[in-house]
C-alpha cells in the first residue's frame, strides 16, 4: 500500500510528471537511455522511481554536461539528466510550483504559467515609452553559480515536506560529468536542462532581485525572465545608482553583473533626442531601438520599439540552411510542409508579434531555398528560378496555408 511509505508520493504524481517529461521530449542522459527506450518497460520503471522516491532511497544519478553554442560564439553549459530523473525532478516541481505560483512577482515572466517572454516584450515595450532609461541586466553565469545554502534557505520558507526538501538538496549536489568522462562534485549553481532548475532558479531570484527591488527601489518597474532583466528609470542618474547598489546586491547573494553586458540604454525616439553612446538594447530576441513607424493616420514618426534581433534572423538563416531543402528533392511540397511549417509558424507567432516587417529578410531567404529545391525537383523548372518562383506564388495564392510564411509574402498581410 502507497500508505506505509515514509513519504506520501502518489503513483498518480509519477504518472502525470512521465506524461509531461514525454510531451517536452529531450536528449537521453548519461545512461543514453532515450524516452523511447524507457517506455519498452515503462510500468516497471515507473514503479521504481515511486517506489525509492516515496521511501526516501532515491539518489539521483550523475548530470550529463554538454555545451551547446552561443550567440557571441561562446559555449553554452547544459547539465542533461536521465529519463527517470527528469521525471522524478517533475514530481518535485509540480508539488512544489503549487504553492509558489501564488508569491511570485506578477513581473516576473520566466517559465510561469499562463506567462510568456512576448508578454515580457510587450511590457518592455509599453514601459519604454513612458520611461526615458533602461538599465539592460546580465547575470554573469548565473545557473552555475547559484548558492546551495541560499537556495535552500528560499525553498524551506516554502515548503516543510521533507521529501522535497531532500531531493532537492541531492539534486544540487549530483555529480556532473564532464565531457572528457570526469565526475565534477558541484558546491554552487544548479544544471542548466534540469526539469526543476528553472523554478529553482525563479525562486532565487525571487528573493535576490525582485523583492529586494520591491523593498529598495518600488517605484522602478522591471521585467524579469529567468536571469534577463531590465530596469525602467526615468533619469540616466537613477539608472547609473540602480546599476551600483545592484552590483552590491549580486555580490551578497554570491552572484555578479556582467561588467560588459550590463548597460544603461538611453530610449531614443522623435519626442527624446539627448545625445548617448548607448541606445539599443536585446531582450527575448527582441532589439529595442528607435524605428519609422506609422500612426493610426497613416503618419509616420520615430517610436522606440522592439522588433527581431539580429542575432535571432541570424539563427533563423542558419537554421533554415541546415535543413537543406535543395537536397530533398525525393519529397513532395505537401511532405516539407508537413516538416518544417510547425518550425515556421512558431518564428512568425513570436517574432512577427512586433514591427512584422523585420522578419521579412529572413522569410524571403527561406523562400529562396524553396524555389531551389523546385529547380531541382522538376526538369521543367531546372535552370529557371524565375519560373520557378512564379510557380511557387500560385500555388502560395491558392493555399496560401502550405507555408506559414506565404501569407505574410504573398497575402494582404499588413505590418
Amino acid at each position: 500500500m502507497e500508505q506505509t511509505k515514509p513519504f506520501c508520493i502518489s503513483k498518480k504524481q509519477v504518472w502525470a510528471a512521465y506524461l509531461k517529461v514525454k510531451a517536452n521530449k529531450g536528449t537521453a542522459g548519461i545512461d543514453d537511455e532515450t524516452i523511447e527506450e524507457f517506455e519498452e518497460n515503462l510500468k516497471d520503471n515507473l514503479y521504481k522511481i515511486w517506489n525509492r522516491m516515496s521511501s526516501g532511497s532515491y539518489f539521483p544519478p550523475p548530470v550529463k554536461r554538454v555545451e551547446i553554442p552561443k550567440e557571441d560564439g561562446r559555449m553554452r553549459p547544459l547539465g542533461i539528466p536521465t529519463v527517470a530523473d527528469r521525471i522524478a525532478q517533475m514530481v518535485v516541481k509540480e508539488q512544489l510550483e503549487l504553492g509558489l505560483e501564488k508569491h511570485f512577482h506578477p513581473d516576473s515572466f520566466g517559465y510561469r504559467p499562463g506567462k510568456s517572454a512576448l508578454d515580457a516584450v510587450g511590457r518592455t515595450r509599453e514601459r519604454c515609452w513612458k520611461n526615458d532609461w533602461v538599465l539592460d541586466i546580465d547575470i554573469k553565469g548565473f545557473f552555475d553559480n547559484i548558492s546551495h545554502e541560499l537556495m535552500m534557505k528560499a525553498v524551506r520558507i516554502h515548503t516543510e515536506e521533507k521529501w522535497i526538501l531532500l531531493y532537492i538538496e541531492r539534486w544540487l549536489k549530483a555529480p556532473v560529468v564532464m565531457s572528457d568522462g570526469t565526475q565534477v562534485f558541484p558546491e554552487k549553481g544548479t544544471p542548466q536542462g534540469g526539469v526543476i532548475s528553472p523554478l529553482l532558479a525563479n525562486l532565487f531570484l525571487h528573493y535576490g532581485f525582485d523583492k529586494w527591488m520591491q523593498r529598495n527601489y518600488p517605484k522602478i518597474p522591471f521585467e524579469r525572465y529567468a536571469d534577463d532583466a531590465v530596469c525602467h528609470c526615468q533619469s540616466q542618474g537613477q539608472a547609473e545608482k540602480l546599476k551600483e547598489t545592484l552590483g552590491h546586491r549580486m555580490h551578497e547573494i554570491g552572484l555578479e553583473l556582467h561588467p560588459d553586458k550590463t548597460k544603461i540604454v538611453y530610449c531614443k525616439d522623435d519626442d527624446r533626442r539627448e545625445n548617448s553612446p548607448c541606445t539599443s538594447f536585446d531582450f527575448l530576441g527582441y532589439t529595442f531601438r528607435a524605428r519609422r513607424s506609422r500612426n493610426w493616420k497613416g503618419q509616420h514618426f520615430i517610436n522606440f520599439t522592439p522588433a527581431i534581433s539580429n542575432k535571432a534572423s541570424k539563427k533563423i538563416r542558419q537554421t533554415v540552411r541546415r535543413w537543406g531543402l535543395q537536397n530533398r528533392s525525393d519529397k513532395s511540397l505537401e511532405d516539407l510542409s508537413k516538416i518544417f511549417n510547425p518550425v515556421i509558424r512558431g518564428w512568425i507567432n513570436y517574432y512577427g508579434r512586433y514591427y512584422k516587417s523585420s522578419l521579412y529578410p529572413s522569410l524571403i531567404q527561406l523562400e529562396r531555398h524553396l524555389i531551389w529545391w523546385a529547380t531541382r525537383k522538376y526538369k521543367r523548372l531546372r535552370g529557371h528560378k524565375r519560373r520557378a518562383a512564379k510557380w511557387l506564388r500560385r500555388i502560395a495564392r491558392k493555399e496560401p496555408q502550405l507555408f506559414a510564411h506565404w501569407n505574410l509574402l504573398y497575402g494582404q498581410a499588413k505590418q
